[in-house]
C-alpha cells in the first residue's frame, strides 16, 4: 500500500481516475491507464465490468456492457493492471462489485490482484461489517480495502470505519458528493459542501478522503478538492472514450481532460 501513502503525502491534491477495463479493448485500456498517469493522475481506478452495477450511472453501465460483450471481467482486468504495472509506477485500485470476488475466492483474488500489482480494492456493494475477510487477506499481502461515505452515512458508520482503519489498511476514504449514481454533473455549491464534508471524515477516521461522483469539469473538481484531499473523476472519462472516434482520438481527449483537472486542484 506504500505507493498509494506516498501519491497521496505529496503535498497536492490527488486526482483519483477510473477506467472501465476492456472498453474500448484490454490493449488501448492499457494505453489510457497510462495516459492518464503521464497526464497528472495521482492513482489510477481500473474498474472491472459487471453485468449489474448499483451505483454507476449511464456512461459506465454502457462500458461495462461493451467491455463484458468483448470478454471482460476480473481476469482481463487483472492482465490489464499487470501491463500497466509494467509501464507505470502509479498506485492502482481495483474497483468493482464483490460478486466476482466472492465467485472467485477472496483469497485467491486477492493473489491474484497482489500479482499483478494492484495496491488496493474498492467493492462499491460491500458493507464494512461483511468486508473483515477481504480485508484479512488484502492485510496479509499489504493491501488496503477503500471504504465509502455518502451524505446519507450516519456518524457511527464513520466511527466504525475510523475503527476498521485501526485494524486494518484504509488507503483512503471515498466520499460519495450526492445520493444516486455516477455520471450526474454536480454544481460547485454542492461539489464545494461535499468537500467540507470529506474533511470531516479525514478528522474523524484520520485518513485521506477523496470525493467522488458529479466532477466533470476543472470548475467542480476545484470547488470539491478545496476542503478534501483530492477528487476521484470517471464517468467524464469514460464519455470521451466512448465519444472517441480513433484510438489517437480518446487518448488525446483523456489526457486533455486529465491535464484540466490536474492544473485546476
Amino acid at each position: 500500500m506504500g505507493r498509494i501513502d506516498d501519491a497521496l503525502t505529496r503535498g497536492r491534491k490527488a486526482l483519483v481516475t477510473y477506467l472501465c477495463c476492456g472498453d474500448p479493448d484490454e490493449a488501448e485500456s492499457v494505453d489510457l491507464a497510462v495516459a492518464c498517469a503521464e497526464a497528472g493522475a495521482d492513482v489510477l481506478e481500473l474498474g472491472m465490468p459487471f453485468s449489474d452495477p448499483t451505483a454507476d450511472g449511464p456512461a459506465i453501465a454502457r462500458a461495462s456492457q461493451r467491455a463484458l460483450g468483448r470478454g471482460g471481467g476480473l481476469d482481463a482486468t487483472l492482465r490489464i493492471a499487470r501491463e500497466v504495472r509494467k509501464r507505470c509506477a502509479a498506485p492502482i485500485v481495483l474497483f468493482g462489485y464483490y460478486n466476482p470476488l466472492f465467485v472467485r475466492g477472496e483469497q485467491e483474488a486477492v493473489a491474484m490482484a497482489a500479482d499483478a500489482g494492484v495496491d488496493a480494492f474498492l467493492v462499491v456493494d460491500l458493507p464494512i461489517e461483511e468486508s473483515i475477510g477481504l480485508r484479512t487477506a488484502a492485510a496479509a499481502r499489504d493491501m488496503g480495502v477503500v471504504p465509502l461515505v455518502a451524505p446519507t452515512t450516519r456518524p457511527e458508520r464513520v466511527a466504525k470505519i475510523a475503527e476498521t482503519a485501526a485494524r486494518f489498511p484504509v488507503p483512503f476514504v471515498y466520499y460519495v458528493s450526492m445520493t444516486g449514481v455516477t455520471g450526474g454533473a454536480g454544481a460547485a455549491a454542492v461539489l464545494g459542501e461535499a468537500g467540507a464534508q470529506a474533511g470531516r471524515v479525514r478528522q474523524a477516521t484520520g485518513r485521506p478522503t477523496v470525493v467522488g461522483f458529479g466532477i466533470d469539469s476543472a470548475e467542480g473538481a476545484r470547488a470539491a478538492a478545496e476542503r478534501s484531499d483530492g477528487v476521484v473523476v470517471g464517468s467524464a472519462i469514460v464519455r470521451r472514450i466512448e465519444e472517441g472516434p480513433s484510438r489517437e482520438a480518446r487518448i488525446a481527449a483523456v489526457q486533455k481532460l486529465v491535464r484540466d483537472l490536474r492544473g485546476a486542484i
